[in-house]
């Protein structure tokens, strides 16, 4: 299910997923996002980019909003919190970025989970509501994901997902400070 809301005289996505709600981040959202970012911050910091000395700072979260609002209505990017199906509990972050149109039509997906919410499915329905929101609402052709070689969680994530292992990428991404080996995942829609 698609719902859509203003923002700023923007149209965001509201998707509701299995036992999930997608939404675009709002101010209103910091406390939350920051106790749960910093509960789980140790679980976090091995899979993302080096955390900034104010990473979990109000004014943090607000050039976060902004770079989050130009993008969007930029077109080339969609960042979600994913709440529980009430709508009342962060529990994680999904982002559909480097959006491409064109002879391209394809996105990347990317995402991040709490630590007290991670490997209850959670994920994979969000991830589950935002391909269709993907291949269905914005009509993309593909979406690429990767992760690194021994995120064996991650990795079973994206197949159960449907996307396909497609390569290998040395010293892909800089995480946690490294540039980090990381394996490639694609999935095509199926309908176009």
């Amino acid at each position: 299910m698609f719902l859509r809301r203003e923002a700023a005289g923007s149209v965001w996505p509201l998707i509701a997923g299995d036992g999930v709600r997608l939404r675009c981040p709002k101010a209103g959202d910091y406390a939350q996002w920051a106790e749960l970012r910093g509960r789980s911050r140790a679980f976090l910091e091995p899979w993302e980019p080096a955390w900034a000395a104010d990473e979990l700072s109000r004014a943090a979260f607000q050039r976060r909003l902004k770079r989050y609002d130009e993008e969007f209505r930029a077109g080339r990017v969609q960042p979600f919190f994913i709440f529980s199906a009430d709508g009342g509990q962060l529990m994680g972050g999904l982002t559909l970025s480097q959006i491409h149109r064109g002879v391209v039509q394809s996105a990347g997906l990317g995402y991040w989970m709490g630590e007290d919410f991670a490997g209850r499915g959670h994920m994979k329905a969000a991830v589950m509501a935002v391909i269709r929101h993907a291949f269905d609402t914005l009509a993309l052709h593909r979406l690429n994901a990767a992760c690194q070689p021994h995120n064996m969680r991650s990795r079973g994530l994206l197949a159960r997902a449907g996307f396909v292992e497609e390569g290998f990428a040395r010293a892909y991404l800089r995480i946690d400070g490294q540039w980090r080996d990381h394996v490639l995942y694609g999935l095509v829609n199926p309908h176009n």
